[in-house]
């Protein structure tokens, strides 16, 4: 039976399932345009009917991330928590000035929480009925729905796609359905659920709160504080601390406050010149504990050594590799889509599951070969891209691979689109821009080219047999390190070769590829080797400034071109570009903005 996945909340999406396997998975962003679109995906429902050539009587069963949320019929780009004109105008905002005005109140004042979500009950009824009759009227699906809780959909998404056939499975973000972390003891497919810990509670949000007094946009630019964190001291933690804590396999809200009001306590708490490196890591060093001790509790009271785990809050991959280093811990798995773009993947997952409990069949461990799951382009399609421009192009059938090995060993950047989209946030390989990984000045010069703001280092790709070489305290992330999900200390061969990918605190977050998931990217970096040595390259996500990863021909083409890179590997076409990245990379020849490890910079 062929199972429609959908999630219509931020970074909707929608895939197709198949007796427990997943054939497509596609989120809005990537085919509107707009990062971190939200709506219902009426685009993304017809792209994975098509990719898997699916007719839409045929599809038996619909599973639908969350229960309880507002729709929105049209997609729009995510505002952000604090975009005072979405709050102006948009129901959900109303109800989010009511939470940051009276959050205070709900540990005093009994049943505040439970009036709270019964005024927003009917707008939840109206989706749900809303959702039925779009399918039916503008698909022609008329299979049974199913409403899955949002953190019961993160939790199936990675128990499902994990190879364990017991395992903790930990569940944790911002919130959604009224919770920020779910916890199940699973054992042969059957989910035991063991805690639920409320949104009032959240750490998730915290980790908002303080991207957001930082400078950025809660929600979206998570990823600047823990790469900002490694640069600067946590000496802001007892401010944080009295604020959100652990306490008793639970988090607790000791601050009473949400949203704006959080913003506006936690400013007033900082002293006066305070850094935004100290409060970065003064965040995460919080997190990370607070997490561990979260993690290690439940681990214990269950007896797992198997750690699945999926949420937003597990996008944040220096907490992923404490939760691998815990003394409890015995592997790690973090599903693809970790944050609310996997939901749609979960909800297909969580109703085949609950097919297969149904029937009394065993369950197996399917695992997760690749995330290649999204659009395909043929060379005629590719070809005739690239000659709209007028760029001139070399076609080279079977030896491609060797070609862009060839040019990054020269130093020269490539952004390589090949076979299909990658599912989740990460580019892994298909839809990548490439160098070489021993340039200590690339996170300066390459960030400028691509008009990013980012304190991270770029990822290494590196080869999956060269783990060893590179890595230490890897053990049982090997797996879950094939999309990117975590972070390894790195050895001194890997500090010394491959410095434009090792942050400041020693760290990368690799990718490691294995032959039999991508021939022809594990070819490259193969052929890399040959010439330099190397078993890695950088691989950075190929899309324009603040726009999704791409996914035509022509997204490739204009990204291109916009970020005047050397060279485009297009399918088995190579294309020079016009311009070219030499200019930028000569203004930061034998410095560097941010440093490296063996060469720390002061943070900005």
């Amino acid at each position: 039976m062929r199972i429609l996945g959908i999630t219509d909340g931020q970074t909707s999406g929608a895939a197709i399932v198949e007796d427990g396997w997943i054939l497509a998975a596609i989120n809005e962003e990537r085919i509107l345009r707009v990062k971190m679109a939200r709506g219902f995906p009426r685009a993304s429902i017809q792209e994975v009917l098509k990719l898997t050539g699916t007719d839409p009587k045929d599809i038996g069963a619909v599973g639908i991330a969350q229960i309880n949320m507002e729709l929105r019929e049209d997609v729009t780009g995510w505002p952000g928590w604090f975009d005072a004109r979405d709050e102006e105008t948009d129901i959900h905002g109303l109800f989010f000035r009511a939470a940051s005005m009276f959050g205070d109140l709900a540990p005093k004042v009994p049943g505040l929480k439970r009036a709270y979500y019964m005024l927003r009950a009917p707008v939840f009824r109206h989706r749900r009925r809303r959702i039925n009759e779009i399918l039916r009227e503008e698909f022609s699906i008329s299979a049974p729905l199913r409403f899955f809780n949002h953190h019961y959909a993160h939790a199936t998404s990675t128990y499902y796609t994990s190879p364990y056939r017991d395992a903790l499975v930990v569940t944790l973000d911002g919130g959604g359905d009224g919770h920020c972390s779910h916890i199940y003891d699973v054992r042969d497919g059957v989910f035991k659920h063991l805690v639920s810990v409320d949104s009032y509670d959240s750490l998730g949000n915290y980790y908002a709160y303080i991207t957001e007094v930082c400078g950025f946009k809660a929600k979206r630019h998570e990823g600047k504080i823990t790469g900002l964190a490694a640069r600067g001291r946590p000496v802001y933690r007892d401010i944080l601390e009295s604020m959100i804590c652990y306490e008793n396999g639970r988090f607790r809200n000791k601050g009473r406050v949400l949203f704006n009001r959080a913003l506006e306590t936690i400013r007033a708490r900082l002293p006066h010149g305070w850094l935004r490196e100290d409060l970065a890591a003064s965040i995460q060093a919080l997190s990370e504990d607070i997490t561990r001790r979260y993690v290690r509790y439940w681990m214990k009271r269950t007896g797992h050594h198997n750690l699945a785990i999926a949420g937003g809050l597990f996008a944040n991959v220096r907490i992923n590799e404490e939760l691998l280093q815990l003394d409890t811990s015995g592997s790690l798995f973090v599903h693809p889509g970790m944050s609310d773009e996997g939901l749609a993947v979960g909800a297909a997952l969580a109703y085949a599951g609950s097919l297969q409990r149904q029937a009394s069949k065993p369950y197996e461990p399917a695992g997760l070969d690749d995330v290649y799951l999204g659009n395909d382009y043929g060379e005629k399609e590719i070809a005739n891209a690239v000659r709209a421009t007028g760029l001139e192009l070399q076609h080279l059938p079977g030896e491609i691979e060797p070609q862009i090995a060839s040019r990054l060993a020269e130093g020269k950047v490539v952004a390589r689109y090949a076979g299909r989209m990658e599912y989740g946030p990460r580019a892994l390989g298909n839809r990548s821009i490439l160098y070489q990984p021993g340039d200590p000045s690339v996170n300066d010069w390459l960030n400028e080219l691509l008009r990013r703001t980012e304190f991270m280092p770029f990822a290494p790709s590196c080869l999956y047999e060269a783990a060893e070489k590179l890595f230490v305290n890897s053990e049982g992330g090997e797996n879950t390190a094939r999309f990117m999900t975590v972070t390894f200390h790195c050895t001194p061969w890997m500090r010394e070769r491959c410095s434009g990918v090792v942050h400041v605190d020693n760290t990368a977050r690799p990718q490691l590829v294995r032959q039999r998931d991508n021939p022809s990217f594990h070819r490259i970096i193969g052929e890399y080797e040959k010439r330099t040595g190397v078993p890695a390259v950088i691989n950075t996500s190929f899309n324009i400034h603040e726009e999704p990863i791409v996914r035509t021909p022509e997204d490739a083409v204009r990204a291109f071109i916009d970020s005047t890179l050397d060279y485009l590997a297009i399918g088995d076409f190579l294309v020079r570009g016009p311009v070219g990245s030499e200019a930028t990379r000569k203004k930061w020849e034998g410095k560097s903005k941010w440093g490296t490890a063996e060469h720390p910079a002061t943070a900005r």
